[in-house]
């Protein structure tokens, strides 16, 4: 049996272990996709935020879910911002949609429902959302089209996808960790230093008090 042979087997062999570490790791640090269904009171405001990275991918489908009547389902409006306040996706009067864009700041993007201005009010009403971010917004049945892949080369090109957006991801936290430590540290620095000052504080007032005292029994001839 020749050594490229041996290789190939062995490739073969480790994809599944491969598979399974990269599934796990992707559970624990990237955002998977996510269907959710909310509740939308009657009157008010239902929102939903997630915290993205820059530069990722966001896909949603959103839709009003009414079992009791599923062909004249209640209308509702919906906005979607970033989180210096943009405005991403803004829909009115409707029982469904979709938002789509990649993100140009890290922080909470911000999705909000309520019901439309002319529904009956006093009833709540279900909408159902799927979320989808980054590596899980990808369409993957049209890159395998555009590339003629299939099979065992598609799932090593998720899996390429889905370290990449690992280790990016790992980036975003180490340096969303670093940020906190420097706040933390600045604000152990800044705390430390209005310790001394109240010290010092202290000991200057007790001391203009001795002195005070002082001359104050001198005065009357106590001392």
């Amino acid at each position: 049996m020749s050594e490229t042979s041996l290789i190939s087997r062995a490739r073969v062999a480790a994809l599944p272990l491969l598979m399974l570490l990269c599934l796990t790791v992707y559970n624990d640090v990237l955002p998977v996709a996510e269907a959710i269904w909310l509740t939308i009171p009657s009157s008010g405001t239902k929102c939903v935020s997630e915290e993205i990275q820059s530069n990722v991918v966001v896909l949603s489908d959103y839709y009003v879910i009414d079992e009791a009547h599923p062909d004249h389902p209640p209308k509702i409006s919906a906005r979607v911002t970033s989180p210096y306040g943009n405005n991403l996706h803004h829909s009115e009067n409707v029982t469904h949609g979709q938002f789509a864009f990649t993100t140009s700041e890290a922080g909470n993007y911000l999705a909000c429902f309520w019901l439309a201005d002319n529904q009956q009010q006093g009833a709540e009403t279900t909408l159902g959302l799927d979320w989808r971010i980054g590596f899980s917004a990808k369409d993957w049945d049209s890159v395998a089209k555009k590339e003629k892949i299939e099979g065992v080369e598609l799932n090593l090109k998720r899996l390429e996808a889905q370290v990449q957006s690992i280790h990016e991801n790992l980036l975003f936290l180490k340096h969303r960790e670093a940020e906190m430590r420097e706040v933390s540290e600045a604000t152990n620095s800044r705390v430390a230093w209005f310790s001394i000052m109240a010290i010092g504080l202290c000991i200057v007032v007790s001391v203009l008090q001795l002195w005070h005292l002082t001359r104050y029994f001198q005065k009357k001839k106590l001392i």
